[in-house]
């Protein structure tokens, strides 16, 4: 039988809303940084969306889908129908993922300097507001974490998303990825979440096999992009960074 998990959960009109009173966020996504709020959100946009005020347009998605509450939010081009939850200990992840903008990190030999490296206006284009695919992921626990102890966690679940993604399809993410991350202020007090702790090791297992089903659910016959080429969009870096010793 699952576990009882994290959140309450609803699915609205492509909106999808978790909800914990009075927790503690920190997010990657649109206005992202650390509030305070009974909710976060993951939506789904049109295909050809092509918004610019993201702010307003989530504000506007949030309150037609009839939900009050205030909150972070993630955008994705992935219908909610492929989202999945996963459930450990004090730990729950619920993850939406799509690959049509996959993003790779070849290693430093393989390099390809005579690649030309995107333009920063075109880079802060695909990051910001391009949301073809998306690997979204939204992680809770009901343990208190200090602020230090919130970023470690949202550093580990980037690092269990990129372990899996690689592992399962050689991409290490896609150029729009985002994490919100939250925890019980009232909760047990907990310092550390590294991947030897219980929260640490649950949100590892929890991004793991949430990823990992949110996948089989967007591709059920494996029909995924097999390299950034046979992507619609997507980046490789090819960029060598000047090496020196510090001081």
């Amino acid at each position: 039988m699952m576990d009882e998990g994290v959140f309450e959960t609803t699915i609205t009109d492509g909106v999808l809303q978790v909800r914990r009173p009075h927790t503690d966020w920190l997010s990657t996504g649109v206005d992202g940084g650390r509030e305070r709020a009974d909710a976060a959100y993951n939506l789904t946009v049109p295909t050809g969306w092509d918004e610019t005020n993201l702010r307003s347009y989530i504000d506007r998605r949030v309150t037609t889908a009839g939900f009050e509450i205030d909150g972070p939010a993630l955008l994705t081009g992935v219908a909610q129908r492929h989202a999945r939850r996963a459930v450990l200990d004090p730990v729950e992840a619920i993850v939406t993922a799509g690959l049509s903008n996959p993003a790779t990190l070849p290693p430093r030999d393989a390099a390809d300097t005579s690649t030309p490296t995107p333009e920063a206006g075109d880079t802060e284009h695909t990051a910001d507001h391009s949301h073809h695919g998306t690997i979204n992921i939204i992680v809770g626990t009901t343990r208190a974490l200090p602020p230090a102890a919130l970023a470690s966690l949202l550093a580990g679940v980037v690092e269990a998303k990129t372990a899996t993604l690689s592992r399962q399809t050689g991409f290490t993410g896609t150029t729009s990825d985002a994490v919100i991350v939250g925890s019980d202020p009232d909760g047990e007090q907990t310092r550390f979440v590294g991947s030897a702790t219980t929260v640490g090791n649950a949100a590892r297992a929890c991004v793991r096999e949430g990823l990992t089903a949110a996948l089989d659910a967007r591709y059920p016959d494996g029909e995924h992009p097999k390299s950034v080429g046979d992507a619609d969009h997507g980046v490789e870096t090819t960029a060598t960074a000047t090496v020196s010793t510090p001081g």
